[in-house]
């Protein structure tokens, strides 16, 4: 089946401009426009050759004087937010590229980019048009591969090769799993991927050999981007040009009033507790292992009708979340996870909220010690992130704006994204989420100290020099997180420093509540949250001229 674009251009002056960029953009990340739901992109690895990725640099430049060149005056007012996008959707690969040197530091660039998971979890297609793309990924790896070998510099990050190995070292399960869902068709079917996989797996093998033996004992412990470039990180993601010393202050305030009303709840209890006490409490109070997905599914529904009876956003209807184990290649980097509707996907609205199961080959502690950390507070305040009225209830808003422009729907703020879900707790509770109880607000506040230090981690690793050792102190001492979890809380700081998005995104939001609820609302949440979802998901930085009232 020959695919048709969905990017047909607006009668306007930046029309062709809008679908040039964004066909630009996918032609460096197709996976993107996959998950988008635009599938003429299927099959298709990128290709991360400094030849061709110095051409990309060369047109995205061009791109930008294009769009530059357009006057504001023969733009509508929501276009003039669009050419912001489009700027921020080039400005974003050419950080990537020629400020943190992704492609020449970071081999996640390239094994993180392997993935078949779009294939997999949404019938878009007949399975053999699904399997024919897989084959022809699977058939790209090798190419992949070998221009990380040929690109990468000598000296990496340790923390980068560290989880490249992870990455990597999952991938034979993931396309073992590619060529069961294959054999469910046909036995010919499974022969495709079995042909294809077979050098996928052997490129993957060499290269992960390659960076265990070469690489590794020559790493490096430097990683950070450094004061100015993390600045540059921040607008050309977020459209933030407030400096990162100022939300660095505003990560502490929102660090130390989470404690300060965690104490508060600890003290009610009779006879008071301590913090350890009080979480220990909620961690207590788990389902059981086989019970675990039919218990998030059960709180998907009660959110739904949570979110309802409250009144605090409008649910775009139909409105159908299906929970379903975590598949096997994902879980050793997954607690939960929403894998929503694309705003080009033709199959309907149907979103998949992934948990992560126990695993049985794990000694009965590890098991417990899982299970704890999905005790029924936490995995209702997940739901709450996860669905409603957190990522599923915003995608769902996104496909239903008809209107929307190309732009509006392709750019995706980290921070607007993340902030919202993570908001979305906050909003649960005061809305009064299971009758305003101590250990449903325990859980919500436990998961807001997590983010506050994943925003103070952020800015100390890149700009201030902070140790590993260090960062891994704050998740302990502030977010009263144990030694392991607080390890690679502080690891995935070095290579994401992004990170810092949870609590960049909430505390935009809840500035904007604050000053505008009242005034330009009527105090109606209802009326401000879906206003603020009619954008899509827009830069951070842009929130505040968006949502003044008109």
């Amino acid at each position: 089946m020959v695919q048709v674009s969905a990017l047909k251009p607006a009668a306007d002056p930046l029309g062709s401009v809008e679908v040039g960029i964004l066909e630009h953009v996918f032609s460096l990340s197709p996976s993107y426009g996959v998950f988008l739901g635009l599938h003429e992109y299927d099959g298709r690895l990128p290709d991360l050759s400094g030849s061709f990725t110095d051409r990309w640099c060369e047109g995205a430049d061009r791109w930008l004087a294009t769009l530059g060149a357009i006057p504001e005056h023969d733009l509508a007012a929501d276009r003039r937010l669009d050419r912001q996008l489009l700027g921020l959707l080039l400005h974003g690969p050419l950080f990537d590229i020629r400020d943190s040197h992704d492609l020449e530091r970071n081999p996640m660039s390239y094994v993180g980019s392997i993935s078949l998971t779009s294939y997999m979890v949404r019938e878009y297609a007949p399975l053999p048009e699904r399997v024919e793309a897989m084959a022809r990924t699977l058939e790209a790896v090798p190419a992949l591969l070998d221009t990380a070998t040929q690109r990468l510099d000598r000296i990496l990050p340790e923390p980068f090769l560290r989880l490249s190995l992870a990455i990597g070292g999952g991938l034979p399960v993931h396309f073992a799993e590619a060529e069961a869902l294959a054999r469910s068709g046909s036995a010919a079917l499974a022969g495709r991927i079995a042909a294809a996989r077979a050098p996928a797996e052997t490129a993957v093998q060499q290269f992960l050999h390659l960076l265990q033996h070469e690489y590794v004992p020559r790493q490096t412990p430097d990683f950070a981007l450094g004061p100015a470039r993390y600045q540059r990180l921040l607008w050309v993601r977020e459209g933030v040009k407030t400096p990162f010393s100022e939300i660095e202050s505003a990560g502490w305030a929102d660090l130390r009033r989470n404690q300060a009303r965690l104490h508060e709840l600890a003290a009610t209890r009779d006879p008071p507790q301590t913090i350890p006490q009080l979480l220990e409490g909620v961690f207590r109070d788990h389902p059981t292992a086989a019970a675990l997905v039919p218990t998030a599914q059960e709180m998907v529904a009660e959110a739904k009708e949570f979110v309802r009876a409250k009144d605090l956003v409008t649910i775009p209807e139909p409105a159908i979340c299906r929970v379903e184990e975590t598949p096997t290649y994902g879980r050793a980097l997954s607690t939960a996870s929403m894998n929503p509707p694309g705003p080009y996907d033709v199959t309907g609205d149907e979103g998949i909220y992934f948990v992560t199961p126990v695993d049985a080959t794990w000694t009965p502690e590890r098991q417990e010690e899982w299970l704890r950390s999905l005790n029924r507070s936490m995995l209702r305040n997940i739901t709450m992130h996860e669905v409603y009225p957190g990522h599923y209830l915003q995608f769902l808003h996104v496909r239903r704006r008809r209107s929307a422009s190309h732009a509006q729907k392709v750019f995706f703020s980290a921070s607007f994204v993340e902030g919202w879900a993570h908001y979305c707790e906050q909003l649960s509770i005061e809305a009064g989420l299971s009758d305003r109880s101590v250990e449903a607000e325990v859980a919500q506040l436990h998961d807001a100290l997590l983010r506050d230090c994943r925003l103070l981690a952020s800015i100390g690793l890149h700009t201030a020099g902070q140790t590993l050792e260090q960062a891994t102190q704050l998740f302990q001492k502030e977010g009263h997180l144990e030694r392991l979890p607080a390890e690679r809380e502080a690891i995935r700081g070095t290579f994401n420093p992004e990170y810092y998005c949870y609590t960049l995104g909430k505390l935009a939001i809840l500035d904007l509540r604050a000053k505008m609820l009242q005034k330009g609302y009527g105090g109606s949440l209802r009326r401000f949250h879906d206003r603020l979802l009619e954008f899509g998901s827009p830069p951070v930085g842009a929130l505040s001229e968006l949502m003044a009232p008109t």
